[in-house]
């Protein structure tokens, strides 16, 4: 997404992360969980993921912090649990704090077991969702996540957002550099996405939203203030109607709906809007669940990786379309990002660097000078 900003400059990783976790512990985040957050953030920039990365800083955490319906202290309690399961309660805390904390239990348990899952209710946005599988491959697992959101998708024949993006993702150790993580929204496009281009000021491409009348929405700041107001949805995976598989999509989102939702007693559809009835905001109370699966109770975890990778390898040397010079394999284009981004840092335009003047003013962070102030 790089081309689609204007007036671009790259700002060094470190130095990123360590202002996001000096913005968090300005706002109350203890300076534990202020690193898992800036982690987390940071790795989705790393990973040329700029729909959920520092861009989401002020608009979708510090803010709901300060609107009071995000809790900056983030308190987890075990409803249940049991030797390869628990279900945790969140308390409206910090989503990334609480996604680390559920795959850290999850992973733990499957090295005793085989096998661990975790539920969770009442957490908030927990980033890039191929961190916490991510988490998994790097201890020789496979890793399962997804998570509900406010309603945004709408179900097949339908134009009322009543869906999250709701995420189903995993990720697989290989024998290559990067692990297979498929990290994608049960919908056409995902929010962030469509909050990027609105950052840049450029129209949506036709077939991700539509109006109330099933029109086609291509007016980016309209559909933003739309998607809220239930006046705008997101189409499905596949699109519209069943002709290119819309159902597929609508169905998956619903899979992911019910896992965040029934297994913990938690929120579901039009209750994780943000607002009461009266339009006051509220927490949005977001369920998610998250698997780890030692493949060592399987096979050894070097034939696994091998196979994997083979598998990889094969499907990007298998015969391509024309004109086209390269097969992905999810996760290879995150790791070629990281590749080109390594030694330039983030890339920030200009909505993000006044955001960014606007938290270390506010919060009085003065040791920071940014360099597109003095470029401008």
């Amino acid at each position: 997404m790089d081309s689609i900003y204007k007036d671009v400059v790259w700002i060094d990783f470190d130095m990123m992360e360590q202002f996001m976790v000096d913005v968090f512990k300005a706002v109350g985040v203890p300076e534990e969980d202020a690193k898992i957050c800036a982690d987390i953030l940071i790795e989705s920039d790393k990973r040329g993921i700029d729909s959920h990365g520092v861009g989401r800083l002020k608009p979708i955490y510090i803010d709901r912090i300060w609107e009071g319906v995000q809790q900056p202290i983030t308190k987890i309690d075990i409803i249940k649990e049991g030797p390869t399961t628990a279900v945790l309660d969140g308390n409206h805390g910090m989503g990334h704090v609480i996604g680390y904390r559920a795959m850290e239990m999850a992973i733990k348990k499957a090295k005793n077991y085989g096998m661990g899952m975790v539920a969770v209710r009442n957490s908030t946005h927990y980033g890039i969702a191929g961190y916490f599988t991510t988490m998994a491959t790097q201890e020789g697992m496979i890793g399962i996540t997804g998570t509900n959101a406010r309603p945004s998708i709408a179900p097949t024949f339908g134009v009322e957002p009543m869906l999250g993006t709701n995420p189903l993702t995993f990720g697989m150790p290989t024998d290559e550099d990067f692990p297979f993580v498929l990290d994608c929204a049960t919908s056409v496009s995902q929010r962030g996405k469509i909050e990027v281009y609105g950052r840049a000021n450029k129209e949506l491409p036709e077939g991700w939203v539509i109006g109330e009348e099933g029109e086609a929405r291509t007016d980016t700041q309209q559909v933003l203030i739309d998607l809220t107001k239930g006046k705008a949805a997101l189409a499905p995976l596949g699109g519209l109607g069943e002709e290119q598989g819309g159902y597929k999509g609508y169905g998956y989102a619903t899979v992911v709906e019910i896992l965040s939702a029934a297994l913990q007693g938690g929120s579901f559809l039009r209750a994780l809007s943000g607002f009461d009835i009266e339009g006051n905001k509220i927490p949005y109370g977001l369920g998610h669940f998250f698997i780890a699966i030692d493949i060592s109770a399987f096979i050894e975890l070097e034939d696994f990786k091998k196979t994997a990778g083979d598998i990889c390898r094969e499907l990007r040397a298998s015969t391509k379309a024309k004109g086209q010079e390269h097969i992905y394999t999810a996760g290879e284009k995150e790791h070629l990002a990281w590749l080109e981004r390594k030694d330039k840092g983030v890339p920030v335009g200009g909505v993000l660097q006044k955001q960014m003047i606007e938290l270390r003013d506010k919060l009085g962070l003065e040791k920071y000078k940014f360099s597109f102030e003095t470029e401008r």
